[in-house]
């Protein structure tokens, strides 16, 4: 159902307050990895037929920001730095003055980056792990080397990066990690996050989910057992719901299920081949790549048009899941 939206300020806020300010971009849908959850034959997601250029993407974030107030931006994919255009999309996305520019990464071509990442100006990494055995971590991604993913998160540490782990449990695969990761992470100053299993792409269609789907409360009991914790604060807007764990460090649950997010929801994705989603629990998407070229006076009143749309698209309680595969549009 369309939730109706209005201008206020300058600003486009529905009538639940919310309004796009964390923008996710997919660099390329393309991936080296072919995890269980994201695919469901083993074949990497390769990239779009046709996908925006650098200084394309650099200036759809320019009128993002102009239009929307978009403040934060996370760069995605796919796997981004797969992506030939990484570093001049980077150097161009630093400096357009945003309060904060994340990437979020599976981390095997971390090492390969490293210098230029930590060279940027970047505060802060995202790399998705979901186990610290060798044999379950290549049944899950079906590619990569644990090794290199861990040394980049060295590297990433190293080079004064704060560094958040996403980890997604999974009943039967890797449910026996929860504590051997959330230890990692705690030794390292890492805020471990686990990510309900989120019912999107195959998964929508398969009673996989239903087996594999390890809850929040799940999540929380396994903790109970090792560790003392309570809830903790969390900025307003945030996906997660977060325990800090005395004299140790905190954790993180995005609980798409158990504890939806979706009314505090301010995030806008952009795919790669330059369609904008304004949900995730919507296939909807309008493309912008037409409005590119054109000068601000004229992309502007259109962009605005997209955004309204785009903002009426979101869920206004429970997140329902899609069809559409996570990683075509910005995780």
């Amino acid at each position: 159902m369309m939730n109706p939206v209005v201008e206020e300020n300058g600003l486009i806020v529905d009538r639940l307050g919310r309004r796009f300010r964390n923008l996710r971009i997919s660099l390329t849908a393309a991936c080296n990895y072919a995890c269980t959850y994201c695919v469901p034959d083993g074949k990497r997601l390769q990239a779009a037929a046709y996908e925006l250029g650098a200084q394309e993407m650099i200036q759809a974030v320019r009128l993002l920001i102009a239009t929307a107030g978009i403040d934060k931006v996370r760069i995605t994919g796919g796997e981004p730095l797969l992506s030939p255009k990484f570093g001049d999309l980077l150097k161009g996305i630093m400096e357009l003055g945003l309060q904060d520019v994340s990437l979020t990464t599976n981390g095997q071509l971390l090492p390969r980056y490293a210098d230029d990442i930590i060279a940027s100006g970047m505060k802060r990494i995202n790399v998705s792990l979901d186990t610290l055995n060798r044999e379950a971590f290549r049944d899950i991604a079906r590619s990569g080397d644990l090794n290199t993913v861990l040394h980049g998160i060295e590297l990433m540490q190293a080079g004064g990066l704060k560094v958040k782990i996403n980890m997604v449990p999974m009943r039967g695969v890797n449910d026996d990690q929860i504590i051997p990761l959330l230890e990692y992470s705690l030794e390292r100053g890492i805020e471990l996050r686990f990510i309900e299993l989120m019912n999107m792409g195959h998964l929508q269609a398969s009673p996989v989910h239903g087996q594999q789907f390890y809850s929040m409360e799940e999540i929380l009991e396994c903790i109970s057992g090792r560790y003392a914790f309570s809830r903790t604060d969390a900025p307003f807007d945030s996906t997660a719901v977060r325990y800090e764990i005395p004299a140790h460090g905190t954790f993180g649950i995005i609980a798409n299920e158990s504890e939806p997010f979706c009314k505090t929801c301010t995030r806008l994705r952009l795919s790669s081949n330059g369609d904008l989603y304004g949900c995730l629990s919507n296939a909807r998407s309008q493309s912008i790549r037409d409005l590119l070229p054109l000068s601000d006076e004229q992309a502007i009143p259109q962009l605005e048009a997209i955004l309204l749309s785009a903002l009426g698209d979101k869920q206004s309680d429970n997140f329902s899941g899609e069809v559409t595969v996570m990683k075509f549009i910005g995780g």
